[in-house]
This record gives structure tokens, sequence and C-alpha cells, in this order.
């Protein structure tokens, strides 16, 4: 793991640990990664619950129940997917916070979408924020950028920071 990565998962602990907070992860072109993340450090069953990996279209709607009408109107890569599979993921599995990633990492358009346009949300106390992203990299890298953005939001959410600009 990269140390800015390492240093963010650790700071989510820290948050997640002292305020005593409950966290949930909804990934879709992450794959997993973000639990992954959270996981690889010692500590984190005292507030991560659970991971859901939605890749398909299918498992959207069936696990996290996303409505026809949002796949349909906005496409899987779309902010009102990521914000709907971050509500949904925190609904189900009863956490004060959840955090969701949706998007298309390449190499090829998706719905007419190109490579690298990722959406993330972080979902709590009320509050859903979301935002796109624009990654350039190759797959991996994009997987990873994607990961650690958000991350980076769920910290601005809970800190009470977000200004729903770039990083």
């Amino acid at each position: 793991m990269k140390q800015e990565t390492l240093e963010t998962v650790k700071k989510v602990h820290g948050i997640f640990k002292n305020r005593g907070l409950t966290l949930s992860a909804a990934e879709s072109c992450t794959g997993g990664l973000i639990s992954h993340y959270l996981t690889a450090p010692a500590g984190a069953s005292a507030f991560f619950s659970a991971g859901v990996i939605c890749y398909s279209v299918d498992a959207k709607k069936t696990i996290l129940g996303i409505p026809e009408e949002t796949v349909s109107g906005y496409g899987v890569v779309s902010e009102e997917t990521a914000r709907e599979m971050a509500e949904r993921v925190r609904m189900i599995t009863g956490t004060d916070y959840s955090v969701s990633t949706t998007g298309n990492l390449g190499p090829d358009v998706l719905e007419g979408k190109e490579r690298g346009l990722v959406y993330i949300a972080a979902v709590g106390e009320g509050k859903t924020i979301a935002q796109e992203l624009r990654l350039h990299g190759d797959r991996d890298a994009n997987r990873e950028e994607a990961a650690l953005s958000a991350l980076r939001l769920l910290i601005e959410l809970v800190e009470g920071e977000f200004s729903g600009c770039g990083f």
C-alpha cells in the first residue's frame, strides 16, 4: 500500500474508532479495494461492518435495491447511482456512515461514458455527498485513485469539511 493511502486509511481508523462510529462500503469499479484498504491494518473490526461488491447491474438492483429508474435514467456510471449505492448499503447494514464507488475504469467506453469517469459518494448524519472523478491512469491506477478519493471524501464528510471541490 502506498504511503499516502496508508496515511488516509489510518486517519479513517482513528476517526471512526475515536468517535465510536460504524462504516460500510458499496463498491463497483473498485472491486473491494476500499474494503481491502480498510481491513489491511489491524483493528478495522471496531468500526467496519461490511463491504458489498456489486459489480454487475443486476447485483446493484437485487442486492442493494437500486431502482431500475435510476439505472435506465442515469446509468450505472452516474452520480445518482453512486448516491443510491451509499445510501442503500448504509440502510442495509445500519451503519453510521457509508461510502460507494461506481465508474468506468476502462479500457473501453461504457454507457457512452469515457474511461476514467468515476463517481464516489459518502453518506452519514443525514447528508449524502458525491463527487465526479476524471482519472487518466491505467486501470489499476484508476482503481487505486478512486478508492483513495472515496476515503478522502468520507473523511471530509465526517469532519464536516466537504466543499464540493476537487482534491
